[in-house]
């Protein structure tokens, strides 16, 4: 028998918060709240564009893959092959650490020659060190991209470089945003860096390169308190683009923009910061559970304990206009009234929602805390025993 169990309730009524509107000369706007997963923000979202150089951001999340499984360290220090050789005609008008065929780098120069100085280099190297060239490496990004939730992202090379097949939404950037801060939480501070000194240089003209090419592209570093990643791009045909997050007050958000033809990339921090202070501003996200957190304790039947504890499976949050707050707002758990015994931690035992006026606003699985044994046979039968006379 499914089971309701009301968590939070508020009984005022107000028009319910959606989308709010934003203006802004980019082709391609999104902005959502990290915790919620609220979309504040949208403008073509679900339009496939060239992303530029934001494609670095799948070259670093396969990357990053390698480095969390222990399969590479920071230190280990990868070939440069010839396509990453400066003299390469491919790298001469493009964004580049400036590296020489036959020398070697860290994986963590690697990946801050990707985030600060966008090496589309480097993310060749990365790409011949994981899958022996580039065109396999784009495998490995698709499956990636699938795993993750991106169902429309394609590939053609690993670094961003105009290519007919490198086609992302804003919304799937948006996703794999949200992979690299909630999953790579030892790498992700890394988007952070303002500056990026490599000490390697092989020959005079990249060492004069070197001078001149040490400081992130992403400006929003510089001029929004919060802000801590992740990426921009840019090529003549398609304008320039951010994918970006900042902290305030204890909330994420998480910006997207794409087809911008401002001035540069100090407009384009601009326009970004725009985005996610109107986000700040008109919005508000309430947080009601963590993983962790008790949320109900749900009946078990033959199982050694009469009950178990179930928490949240992810962060359990909603995200309403900022004058709204919680009024009209109630929080469900919904479960099946008993589960089954046995029960395994992380088993999904119900779900957990909050409505709006009556409208499902957010919804997420209820897990189990702890584990609880199922009872053997003769413990059965005395309680199915106790059942059929106490009902109970």
């Amino acid at each position: 028998m499914k089971k309701i169990y009301p968590i939070f309730l508020s009984v005022f009524v107000v028009a319910s918060a959606g989308a709010t509107e934003f203006k802004t000369t980019a082709k391609s706007a999104f902005l959502v709240d990290f915790d919620s997963g609220a979309e504040i923000v949208a403008k073509a979202a679900d339009t496939l564009m060239p992303p530029s150089s934001m494609l670095k951001l799948m070259t670093l999340a396969v990357l990053f893959d390698r480095v969390k499984s222990g399969e590479m360290n920071l230190d280990d220090k990868l070939p440069v092959g010839k396509n990453a050789d400066y003299q390469n005609p491919l790298w001469y008008p493009a964004s580049k650490i400036c590296l020489s065929a036959g020398q070697e780098i860290t994986v963590r120069d690697a990946i801050l020659g990707l985030i600060v100085l966008s090496g589309g280099d480097a993310s060749v190297v990365v790409a011949e060190a994981i899958s022996g060239d580039e065109i396999k490496f784009t495998d490995e990004m698709t499956r990636k991209a699938r795993e993750i939730g991106m169902p429309e992202s394609t590939f053609g090379n690993a670094s961003g470089l105009p290519n007919p097949n490198n086609m992302m939404t804003s919304r799937e950037l948006a996703t794999l945003a949200y992979h690299l801060i909630a999953d790579y939480p030892d790498l992700y501070p890394l988007f952070a860096t303002k500056r990026f000194e490599f000490n390697d240089y092989k020959t005079d003209w990249c060492r004069d390169w070197g001078r001149t090419h040490t400081v992130n592209y992403n400006k929003l570093l510089f001029i929004m308190p919060g802000a801590d990643g992740l990426k921009t791009g840019h090529t003549d045909g398609g304008g320039y683009g951010m994918v970006a997050s900042a902290v305030s007050g204890g909330r994420r958000l998480i910006g997207v923009i794409n087809g911008f033809n401002g001035k540069g990339h100090d407009a384009l921090a601009n326009e970004m910061k725009k985005l996610l202070s109107h986000g700040f501003t008109t919005t508000a996200t309430r947080v009601f559970y963590r993983p962790g957190d008790d949320v109900v304790n749900v009946p078990v039947w033959y199982g050694r304990q009469n009950t178990v504890t179930a928490t949240v499976a992810k962060t359990f949050a909603i995200t309403t206009g900022k004058d709204d707050g919680l009024r009209g707002v109630r929080v469900l758990a919904r479960y099946d009234d008993p589960v089954a015994a046995p029960v395994r931690v992380g088993d999904r035992v119900g779900e957990i929602i909050a409505e709006k006026n009556g409208r499902v606003i957010a919804r997420g699985d209820l897990v189990a805390k702890n584990k609880v044994s199922k009872i053997q046979f003769f413990g059965r039968a005395w309680k199915n025993i106790m059942v059929m006379i106490f009902g109970k």
